[in-house]
């Protein structure tokens, strides 16, 4: 193989991977934000809003409490007895990762503090590894699943 070939493998190769990055980047852009709307929808206690966001299947799963709540109607069901009392979300956006697991699906980590209390009550923040898994439905990102751990206090 003569230099002149070695250079155009070595450039065609180089376009290719610029190719994968930015088409890995627009589905992170994507997601990116759609999860800041699901942050705006949670803080300013917008069922609606929030409704757009998650996946309409009875295959949804959000996990609270130790306690699984399938489909979009459980979900926002529970949204709204939360949003009664306080109910407040601040990722650690510092900490955001976005990865691809498929070219429609992605997995959203990030730390959170939530603040949570009946209404009435006064509340304590919590500190959650927030999962998400997000599916391309069309061309709109939903939210699959919600999966957030609880951080024991230090």
């Amino acid at each position: 193989m003569n230099r002149t070939s070695r250079t155009a493998i070595f450039v065609l190769l180089l376009s290719t991977i610029g190719m994968i990055g930015s088409a890995q980047a627009e589905p992170r852009d994507d997601v990116r934000e759609r999860f800041d709307a699901f942050v705006a929808a949670q803080n300013a206690h917008d069922i609606e809003a929030a409704g757009t966001l998650l996946q309409d299947s009875p295959a949804f799963l959000w996990i609270t409490r130790g306690a699984p709540i399938w489909g979009r109607d459980a979900a926002l069901e529970r949204f709204g007895t939360l949003y009664q009392g306080t109910w407040s979300l601040d990722p650690m956006l510092d900490d955001l990762k976005i990865v691809e697991l498929g070219p429609d699906v992605v997995q959203l980590y990030v730390p959170v503090t939530f603040m949570i209390a009946p209404a009435g009550q006064d509340a304590q923040p919590a500190r959650f590894l927030l999962n998400q898994i997000w599916v391309r439905e069309g061309d709109a990102w939903k939210i699959a699943s919600i999966l957030p751990i609880p951080v024991p206090p230090s």
